[in-house]
């Protein structure tokens, strides 16, 4: 079964070292080398991996997602200005032109963007 432990190892392992003789107090204490001691096993480091690149493609979507909304908002600013400046070139033009003849230029440049597109 099992024995109960002794007052004696409990205390040894609480006890205090007490002040170092060469006045190195203010450095931690050395521990044995244990070069296995960090190792994990190959299933938890495949685990770990798996995890991460599962979060490495999260952040990717997410970054993915973001750059789109962004090219949407800049190509949405970008259409608008190019409308506001198309408007006043055809403004400018009526006052130059009859104004039947402007109407036929944008109803003729409608027609090219669509059999073009």
């Amino acid at each position: 079964m099992t024995e109960p432990i002794s007052l004696s190892a409990v205390t040894q392992a609480d006890k205090p070292l007490g002040m170092r003789k060469n006045g190195k107090q203010w450095h931690a204490l050395k521990k044995a080398f244990r070069p296995t001691a960090g190792l994990t096993t190959f299933e938890k480091r495949t685990k770990e991996r798996a995890q991460m690149a599962q979060m490495k493609a999260k952040e990717n979507e997410m970054k993915a997602e973001k750059k789109a909304e962004r090219q949407r908002k800049v190509d949405a600013i970008r259409e608008k200005r190019t409308k506001k400046a198309e408007k006043e070139r055809y403004e400018k033009l009526a006052e130059k032109m009859h104004k039947k003849r402007v109407e036929r230029l944008k109803r003729k440049e409608k027609r090219n963007k669509l059999i073009s597109s």
